[in-house]
């Protein structure tokens, strides 16, 4: 018998793929997520325009030396220091520094504090929340008519920011920090697409709304729009590092998790708790099954199945204890054609890679079924349940 307190020696996300989109800070949250066992499919949304190149954010950056603002927003810590770098690089640093001495500077959150900072500035204000919201609150509440006001844009969406600034009679200067575009190769988005359509993803990440814009965009060229909204409603799950992020597929109608602190650690942290709570777990012949996305867990020991073993274990565990006739089997196995041998060839591989061949019972002439424990018929021996 199973003993459900056998400490595992995995990581919490191991039997699972996650996909990632990010560009920035991709391989850091890789990392992160393969140190908890996951297996990670990297496809970048986008790709950044390089600060030294970007003619918009040297032509907004002049217009502030030669009109000084009243008041500085600075969002991120990454984007205020490229953009201070930047304008080193155009031999104008010290002349932006000047400019911003004498200016009010409002910071996102403690990182952007630092940067302003780090940079010899001072700020006037940070709220404790890192929102973006209070800082509109405070903004308008201290009156902007009259006012020219640089806000550091990042390529995420600020929605309703500025227009709510210049509704209140501001003059807003935005200063495009990092734009994003389309990736150059689209092969790796692709893959990744047609994995997540395929279902052979387990959950997707999303760092920033243009990444998730910039799929969901692909996607629709590809004729394959409905079959991502589809896989991203019932079967991959969809996890962004914070609600900004997110609405491009809200738009959409896709819901979310995300974390409470906006950060790649606890987004992985989330995964961790979220994705084994949507793997499918069994009492089989006296062993504990969990069944996740491209490997099992029996009795905590983590087996990795082939793709075509996993699509015979999903068929048999929609009904668990019941059998299921080889003719069903072979329609779930991918590209199996008519031939049932294939089923058997399958299964014996299925049952190899579980290290226990009595979990899946050959019932002579008829197909196969999970050997569900008898006490468990009446809770998982229906047809059809799922």
């Amino acid at each position: 018998m199973y003993d459900e307190q056998q400490r595992p020696d995995h990581g919490p996300l191991a039997g699972f793929t996650v996909g990632v989109t990010a560009a920035r800070r991709a391989d850091e949250l890789g990392v992160l997520l393969q140190r908890r066992g996951a297996s990670v499919l990297h496809a970048p949304a986008l790709r950044i325009v390089p600060l030294s190149d970007d003619s918009e954010l040297l032509a907004a950056t002049k217009d502030l030396l030669a009109q000084a603002p009243d008041i500085v927003v600075a969002t991120t810590a990454i984007g205020f220091r490229g953009w201070i770098e930047a304008a080193d690089g155009w031999g104008l640093g010290e002349a932006l520094l000047d400019r911003l001495r004498g200016v009010e500077v409002l910071a996102r959150g403690p990182k952007v504090k630092g940067a302003v900072r780090a940079a010899g500035l001072t700020e006037e204000w940070s709220p404790s929340s890192e929102s973006m919201a209070e800082v509109l609150d405070r903004l308008l509440d201290h009156g902007v008519e009259g006012r020219r006001i640089a806000v550091q844009l990042h390529g995420e969406p600020l929605p309703g920011f500025v227009e709510s600034l210049r509704a209140a009679g501001a003059e807003v200067v935005g200063v495009p920090v990092y734009r994003w575009l389309p990736p150059e190769d689209l092969t790796p988005v692709d893959r990744l697409l047609e994995a997540t359509v395929g279902r052979g993803i387990d959950a997707l990440t999303f760092t920033s709304a243009p990444a998730a814009a910039s799929l969901l965009s692909r996607a629709e060229d590809r004729g394959l729009l409905p079959d991502l909204l589809d896989a991203l409603r019932h079967d991959v799950l969809p996890a962004c590092v914070g609600p900004v992020t997110a609405l491009p597929l809200q738009a959409h109608g896709i819901d979310t998790v995300q974390p409470e602190r906006f950060r790649l650690g606890p987004l992985v942290q989330l995964l961790c708790q979220e994705l084994p709570t949507r793997a499918r777990a069994l009492p089989v012949a006296g062993h504990r099954v969990e069944i996740r996305g491209h490997a099992v867990l029996v009795d905590g020991a983590l087996r990795p199945v082939p793709p075509a073993g996993m699509s015979l274990l999903r068929a048999l565990a929609r009904r668990p204890g019941w059998v299921v006739p080889r003719s069903e089997l072979l329609k779930a196995l991918p590209g199996a054609g008519r031939d049932e041998h294939a089923v058997e060839t399958a299964m014996a591989r299925l049952r190899t890679a579980l290290g226990t061949p009595k979990l899946i019972q050959t019932v002579v002439k008829r197909g196969y079924r999970l050997a569900l424990d008898p006490a468990a018929d009446t809770k998982y021996g229906a047809p059809g349940a799922s």
